[in-house]
């Protein structure tokens, strides 16, 4: 894990004093509204419905348990006792009195933490593959680069204020587990046909009012031109983006008024200008920020237990967590250990004060002192020994962290929607509840199978819904709430944005329609499908006739609608 050198210690620390300065001024009557507006949002707090909510980052998703801890002190002593994680791999805490922020931040930086750049028009959190360094259909560990990225893009003079927000994510791995063509730039670790590791890399994805798909600026760019590639993108974006309508001015607009050849061809000619200075990346500086992501000290013997298949053997329940929420490790004798955010009962991403230092003790004494937080908005212990596990899972489950639904119809990704967000046109947490209660059977969830549900209170698309197998809208209609299915959205190598299933319905009947949609997937599949292979194969129709009626039906509602 990366640390600290004086020179991070010493920006952050300065930030922190700075925004103390600031917040004094504001309340004070010194600095006006919107003074303070951009500055507030430079340090990740954003005002909500409620309270203000305060973002803090979690460089490629990767803590430690003393930075979990600390985590658990803020909740417990400035908020209500929990925080939320995100779909970027941070953690929002919603109740925080804005006097008591620049507090927060001076805790977070005794521990190596912030809240920089976790909104504005600015980069932010630079997201990653959750079992980066761990899975065997790696190429190469991404971290390291996704920190030179972040060392890069923190406080870069140029790059203060952009058009709007810009995301980056990075895949070191076969199977692209960090939504990858969605982002403002995405990144693969790829190898060109001499064998030598380099990058693809990708511009103009995202999600929100208008939902675009990124596409290939180069093939393969070569390790010591990544920053430079990243720097002419972003200048091509942050000189002809549009500033005058902020829903026409993310990246993915650019490239496709441009079109995706010429934007490609602008940021090669930008790119012929600055290939060879200091932005270039020497072999010396990846393998100095690569040291500091060197694996573990793995036990040799650990292959070697018995008592893991043992204690799946006497044991169904368990069996059936490592089935579903443990992974494939490189390691012999390891295993990757997903703990799941969606207990039935609990909004999908929030953990308490208690299960966060619970979390901590638990990857201190199994994980080698590493935690992740995924883009699913779950945690992840990177290292546990097989022998370790039922151990593991029996202190998970008393924690009430061990559904075994990961990549289940209830592991749904949720943003916070309406009951906190002050973007949001409709809630999201009680429509997952919802969706709870008609699927509590976990034999049944297993039957369905694999299946992304992602569910968003506003356009801006903060849960992703664009791109689940089930997307989940909320709308305004005349103050009523209202939601709109979408359906065969994709994240991951298969990228697609989901289509629109007709109009949208009344908070009422969301439940319904839900298990209409499942019922018409359980009785068209074929063995083997997922509800994503089965969608592909039958289209949406069958879905369509199922949850409006006939098709003529759904044409006439749809008219009348307008939606």
């Amino acid at each position: 894990m990366y640390q600290y050198d004086h020179y991070d210690q010493s920006i952050v620390d300065e930030r922190v004093e700075e925004f103390r300065d600031q917040t004094r001024r504001y309340l004070a009557g010194e600095l006006g509204e919107d003074e303070y507006l951009a500055l507030r949002l430079m340090n990740g707090l954003y005002i909500q419905k409620h309270a203000p909510m305060l973002r803090v980052a979690i460089p490629y998703g990767t803590l430690d348990s003393r930075k979990m801890r600390r985590l658990a002190h803020i909740a417990r002593t400035y908020d209500k006792g929990y925080g939320h994680f995100s779909t970027r791999q941070n953690i929002q805490f919603n109740w925080p009195e804005l006097e008591r922020v620049p507090d927060i931040l001076a805790e977070l930086a005794e521990v190596q933490m912030h809240a920089i750049q976790t909104s504005g028009n600015c980069i932010r959190n630079v997201t990653s593959d959750p079992l980066a360094g761990v899975a065997p259909d790696e190429i190469e560990d991404p971290r390291p680069y996704c920190e030179i990225i972040r060392q890069w893009s923190t406080f870069h003079p140029e790059f203060i204020y952009l058009p709007r927000k810009f995301k980056i994510a990075v895949s070191g791995a076969a199977k692209d587990r960090a939504a990858v063509p969605v982002h403002d730039i995405g990144v693969y670790i790829v190898r060109n046909e001499a064998g030598e590791t380099g990058f693809r890399i990708l511009a103009g994805g995202g999600l929100g009012r208008t939902p675009m798909l990124a596409s290939v600026v180069t093939e393969f760019a070569e390790k010591r031109h990544l920053l430079s590639w990243l720097e002419a993108i972003v200048r091509v974006y942050n000189l002809h983006g549009r500033r005058d309508n902020k829903y026409k001015a993310r990246i993915k607009i650019l490239v496709s008024s441009l079109g995706a050849k010429r934007f490609a061809g602008m940021v090669r000619k930008e790119w012929e200008k600055i290939r060879d200075s200091v932005l270039e990346l020497p072999q010396k500086e990846i393998d100095r920020v690569s040291a500091f992501f060197a694996p573990p000290p793995f036990d040799p013997a650990a292959a070697a237990d018995r008592t893991f298949a043992e204690h799946q053997a006497q044991d169904r329940e368990f069996a059936d967590w490592v089935r579903q929420n443990t992974a494939d490790h490189r390691a012999p004798g390891y295993r990757a250990v997903f703990v799941s955010l969606k207990a039935p009962d609990a909004p999908p991403g929030d953990i308490t004060a208690e299960q966060m230092e619970a979390v901590a003790d638990l990857a201190e004494r199994y994980s080698f002192d590493e935690i992740r937080t995924t883009h699913d908005q779950n945690l992840l212990l990177p290292h546990v020994r097989q022998g370790d596990l039922y151990p593991l899972w029996q202190a998970l489950r008393g924690q009430r962290l061990a559904t075994p639904n990961i990549g289940l119809l209830t592991d749904m990704i949720c943003c916070p929607g309406g009951d906190f967000c002050s973007l949001a046109n409709a809630r999201s947490i009680p429509v997952a509840a919802e969706i709870n209660r008609r699927f509590d059977r976990l034999d049944f969830l297993h039957d369905i199978g694999e299946i992304q549900v992602k569910m968003s209170g506003c356009m801006n698309a903060c849960g992703h819904h664009h791109v689940g197998h089930i997307g989940i809208l909320g709308v305004d209609k005349k103050g009523e709430e209202f939601y709109q299915f979408t359906l065969g959205g994709e994240a991951g190598n298969e990228a697609a944005i989901g289509e629109r299933l007709g109009p949208s319905i009344g908070l009422d009947q969301v439940g319904d329609a839900f298990e209409a949609i499942i019922a018409v997937y359980l009785e068209q599949r074929i063995p083997g499908e997922r509800f994503i292979d089965t969608y592909r194969r039958i289209g949406i129709e069958p879905f369509k006739a199922r949850v409006y009626g006939t098709e003529s039906e759904t044409r006439r509602a749809a008219a009348g609608a307008g939606h």
